[in-house]
C-alpha cells in the first residue's frame, strides 16, 4: 500500500489580522513591534509571558504597559543559552527601567526589526549592542521630553531611574505609566545620547539573572513538545538506515490496523505515519514493511572513511585541496628533516540537545502556520514557503524556547521542520506535530563533520614555530564559502601569526553523511590541535607550556590573549605544587570574538582521566551578565568535557551504532568538574559566550595528560 488519502476534516484555523500605524494600544506604548498569531497556544505561558505586542511606529523591541510592566520583544532563539536576560538588560540598562518589572517575550517571523532572524555563531549580544542600547535610550528619551514639556523644566535637568522620571530641583516625579500617553505623543530621537560604561546601573552586575528560571522550575515554560491544538494529529517518519538511501516500497497494511493510525504516505525523506496520538504514530510506524535502495547510500563503516581522509590529506586520491592560509616566500617548498609532523583524527559527533526535533504546521491554502524552537527563523521561513508553494511573508512562525540546539536546529536545509510542512499539505487544514525520537534525532543525523588534520612544524633557533604547514580533511558546511567554518581558529591565531611561512589546505570530500554546524563549528576540533601542538612543542625545547605561549603571543602582538594568560595563570596556581598524581593543562583559544583561557587539574585512574577542577579566564568585551557568563562557561565545559571523553558517532555499513545515550555517553553530574570562571574586565564592545567555552577544554585535558605521562593525544574521544 502506496499512499492512501488522510480522510478529510473541516478544521479551520484563522489568522489575526495585522494591526498598522503606531498609537497607544491598549494602553500601552508599544515602541515598535510588528508580528502575528500563527497560533494561539491553549494555556500556554511563554517565558515571561505576555501577548504579542501589537506594531507601531516608535520602534521595534519595547513595550511600556499600563500595568508598569516594560515587555522586550526578543528576536533571536532562547534555546537554554539565556540570550533574552542579556539582550533585555541593554535595552533596560539605556531606558533605566525597573529591572525586576521587565519582562520578555520571543517574536515571530516577519518581525520587523534589524536584519534577518537568524541565532548563530555567538553574535547576538556583539550584533545587537548598538540597536538593542539605542531603542532603550530612545524611549527613555520620549519620556523626559514628555515630562519636560508637562513640568516647563529643561530636558537636561531630568532623570530617569527604576520606570520613574524625576525633575530633583523642583522634587516632581511621575511613573512611567504616569506619562506614558504624553511620551506616545513625542517623536523618538534617531540618535539618542547613550550612557558611558562607568555609568551603568544594571549591566555588569548580579541583578542581570534569567527571567525563565520559574517558568523552567515549576514545568511551566512551553516547548514544542507542549503544544496542544484542536484537532491536532501527531506524525513520525520512518527514515532510510543508511545515510543517502532512497524508497522503493512499502506496505503499510498492518499500520493502518493500529487504533488511532489516520494515514500512511510517502515523502521525499521517508514514510510518514499520521495518528491521533504519538503513542499510535509511533506503533504504526515500527509495523510498517519498507524496501530501500541503498545504490547511492553511505555504505562504508568509521574505519574505511578514516582511511580515506589519511590519503586524501597525503594526496593519494583526487580530491583537490583549496588554500586558507599562505604566507611568505615558496610556502610550498618541502619541510626538512628536522620538521615536527603531528596527525589529529576526529570523529563524527551528535548535538543530542535534551528536546529532540519536533515542529508543528498547519497548512491552509496560501498560509503557513508553524510553532516551533526554531533556530533559524529566516531560513525556516523560507524553506517553508518552498515546501509549500507560497511566499515566505505567508508563513508564520511562533517561537518558543527550544530545550537545547547547539547547532542541531540551525540545518541551512530546515530538514525537519520541512518534514512537518510536507506532512500539514496532507492533512486537510488540520495542525500536525511531527516528532522525533532519540533514535530518529542519532541515527538520521546531522552531525559535527569527521576530520582528520596533518601539521608539520619547523622551529626557529629560538625554539617557536618558524614554518608551519597545515593539511585538513572536512566535508564543507557551507559548500559556497567551504574553507570557512572547517578552518576557524587556524588561519587567525597567534601561533600563525609569529610564524614566517605558512601553508594551509583545506580538502572538502563528498560524503552521503550530513553535517551541521555544532556548538562552536571548527573552532571545536581546530583549538584541540592548535593548543596541543603548542604544549608538545614547548615540552620539546624543554619550556613551561604557559611561558612558551607567552614568548609567542608577544611576538604576534596578541595583547588579548597575554592578558587572559596571566590572569589564568594567577587564578589557576600554575607553577606551584599539586597533589600527587595530578597534573595541570592549560589552553587558550579565540572563538567568536572571544578570548577563552582553561587550566584543567586532571589524574587518570585505570587510564581514565578524571578532571576535578577547571579554572577559567574569559575577555568577552562589557560583560552584561557575568552571571550568565559563568553559567555558559560551565554549560560549556560540561559540553566540551562530553565530547572530550566519550563523544563519537561511529558507522557499521553505513548505519549509526550510537542510536541513544547508553552508547552515546555525556558528563553526568557525578563526572562534572567544579568550575571557576573569571572574568577581564573590559570597555569594549561584548562579544560571544555561547560557544567559546567550548574549544579549550578538550586540549587542556590531553596537555595535563601529556604532562603526566608524556603522551600525547591524537584522537578523540580521549
Amino acid at each position: 500500500m502506496i499512499d492512501t488519502p488522510a480522510p478529510k476534516r473541516g478544521f479551520r484555523m484563522t489568522r489575526r489580522k495585522m494591526i498598522l500605524g503606531g498609537t497607544l494600544a491598549g494602553g500601552a506604548l508599544v515602541v515598535g513591534y510588528t508580528a502575528t498569531h500563527p497560533m494561539q497556544v491553549a494555556g500556554a505561558v511563554l517565558a515571561g509571558g505576555g501577548d504579542d505586542p501589537e506594531p507601531s511606529v516608535f520602534g521595534s523591541f519595547i513595550r511600556i504597559g499600563k500595568d508598569g510592566w516594560v515587555t522586550i520583544v526578543n528576536k533571536q532563539q532562547e534555546m537554554g543559552q539565556g540570550i533574552h536576560v542579556g539582550l533585555a538588560a541593554m535595552i533596560a540598562e539605556e531606558l533605566d527601567a525597573d529591572w525586576d518589572r521587565v519582562r520578555v517575550i520571543d517574536a515571530h517571523a516577519n518581525f520587523r526589526a534589524y536584519g534577518i532572524q537568524v541565532t548563530a555563531g555567538s553574535t547576538a549580544i556583539a550584533n545587537h549592542w548598538d540597536p538593542l542600547r539605542t531603542a532603550g535610550a530612545a524611549a527613555r528619551a520620549m519620556f523626559v521630553a514628555a515630562a519636560a514639556l508637562r513640568w516647563g523644566v529643561p530636558r537636561h535637568l531630568i532623570m530617569v531611574r527604576d520606570s520613574v522620571v524625576l525633575h530633583a530641583g523642583s522634587n516632581r516625579s511621575a511613573t512611567f505609566v504616569e506619562l506614558l500617553a504624553d511620551a506616545s505623543r513625542q517623536t523618538p530621537p534617531q540618535e539618542p545620547a547613550l550612557k558611558h560604561p562607568t555609568a551603568y546601573r544594571l549591566i555588569g552586575t548580579d541583578r542581570v539573572r534569567r527571567k525563565d528560571s520559574r517558568p523552567k522550575s515549576t514545568g511551566k515554560q512551553v516547548y514544542t513538545q507542549d503544544v496542544q491544538l484542536p484537532a491536532m494529529l501527531v506524525a513520525m517518519v520512518a527514515h532510510s538506515p543508511r545515510f543517502g538511501g532512497s524508497l522503493v516500497r512499502f506496505d503499510a497494511t498492518e499500520a493502518y490496523k493500529v487504533k488511532g493510525v489516520s494515514d500512511v504516505f510517502a515523502i521525499e525523506t521517508g514514510v510518514a505515519v499520521v495518528a491521533d496520538n504519538s503513542f499510535a504514530a509511533r506503533q504504526g510506524r515500527d509495523t510498517l514493511k519498507i524496501e530501500w535502495d541503498d545504490s547511492a547510500a553511505e555504505t562504508r563503516s568509521t574505519p574505511e572513511i578514516v582511511h580515506q581522509y589519511h590519503q586524501i590529506a597525503t594526496g593519494q586520491t583526487d580530491v583537490e585541496p583549496g588554500d586558507f592560509a599562505t604566507k611568505g616566500d615558496h610556502p610550498e617548498v618541502a619541510f626538512g628533516r628536522d620538521a615536527i609532523l603531528f596527525t589529529f583524527d576526529f570523529p563524527y559527533l551528535a548535538h543530542a540537545p535534551m528536546e529532540t526535533l519536533d515542529c508543528v504546521a498547519q497548512v491552509d491554502g496560501w498560509d503557513v502556520k508553524i510553532i516551533s524552537g526554531s533556530h533559524l527563523v529566516s531560513v525556516d521561513q523560507i524553506q517553508a514557503a518552498r515546501i509549500a508553494t507560497t511566499i515566505p511573508g505567508r508563513v508564520d512562525i511562533r517561537v518558543v524556547p527550544a530545550g537545547g540546539s547547539f547547532g542541531r536546529r540551525g540545518v541551512m536545509v530546515s530538514d525537519y521542520l520541512v518534514e512537518c510542512v510536507r506532512i500539514a499539505k496532507r492533512t486537510d487544514g488540520r495542525p500536525v506535530k511531527l516528532m522525533w525520537t532519540r533514535e530518529d534525532e542519532m541515527s538520521s543525523g546531522y552531525f559535527r563533520p569527521m576530520t582528520h588534520h596533518r601539521v608539520w612544524v619547523e622551529l626557529d633557533a629560538g625554539g617557536v614555530p618558524k614554518r608551519w604547514r597545515h593539511h585538513l580533511v572536512a566535508q564543507p558546511l557551507l559548500p559556497f564559502v567551504p574553507n570557512i567554518p572547517a578552518v576557524e581558529g587556524i588561519g587567525e591565531s597567534p601561533y600563525l601569526a609569529a610564524a614566517e611561512i605558512i601553508d594551509g589546505k583545506v580538502f572538502s570530500p563528498t560524503c552521503p553523511v550530513p553535517v551541521a554546524f555544532w556548538r562552536s563549528v571548527g573552532h571545536s576540533y581546530n583549538g584541540m590541535v592548535m593548543e596541543h601542538i603548542v604544549d608538545q612543542l614547548a615540552r620539546r625545547v624543554g619550556r613551561d607550556p604557559a611561558e612558551y605561549r607567552r614568548s609567542i603571543y608577544r611576538r604576534a602582538g596578541a595583547k588579548r590573549h597575554l592578558a587572559v594568560l596571566d590572569e589564568l595563570c594567577r587564578k589557576a596556581d600554575w607553577g606551584k605544587p599539586i597533589d600527587t598524581g595530578w597534573a595541570r593543562g592549560i589552553a587558550l583559544h579565540e572563538c567568536f570574538g572571544t578570548v577563552v583561557g582553561q587550566v584543567a587539574e586532571v589524574r587518570l585512574e585505570d587510564g581514565r582521566p578524571i578532571v576535578r577542577r577547571v579554572v577559567a579566564v574569559v575577555d568577552c568585551g562589557i560583560a552584561i551578565s557575568p552571571d550568565q557568563i559563568a553559567a555558559q562557561m560551565e554549560g560549556a565545559i560540561g559540553f566540551g568535557l562530553s565530547a572530550a571523553l566519550f563523544g563519537a558517532v561511529t558507522l557499521k555499513d553505513g548505519i549509526v551504532q550510537e542510536t541513544n545515550f547508553d552508547r552515546y555517553p555525556v558528563v553526568r553530574m557525578s563526572d562534572m568538574p567544579a568550575v571557576e570562571t573569571h572574568i577581564i574586565a573590559s570597555t569594549n564592545r561584548p562579544s560571544g559566550m555561547g560557544e567559546p567555552g567550548v574549544p579549550p577544554i578538550a586540549p587542556a585535558i590531553a596537555n595535563a595528560i601529556l604532562a603526566l605521562t608524556g603522551r600525547p593525544t591524537a584522537s578523540l574521544p580521549i
